[in-house]
């Protein structure tokens, strides 16, 4: 599997946002992820990091 665990930089601590996304789309200053259960979040800010060997994407508030 390929999906990844998308991740909230708060306070120097990374807060799991969403499980197995498997859909990124930054528009406008938001990021739009979608799971692969169908569950969608929309995030104000930026992508931190993306680390594909360990699955993981963090996000962070502008």
């Amino acid at each position: 599997m390929c999906e990844a665990n998308a991740y909230i930089l708060e306070n120097g601590k990374e807060n799991l946002y969403l499980e197995n996304v498997d859909v990124i789309k930054p528009e406008e200053g938001k990021i739009f992820l979608r799971n692969l259960f169908g569950e969608q979040k929309v995030f104000e800010g930026e992508i931190k990091e993306v680390s594909l060997l360990r699955h993981k994407i963090v996000l962070q508030k502008k």
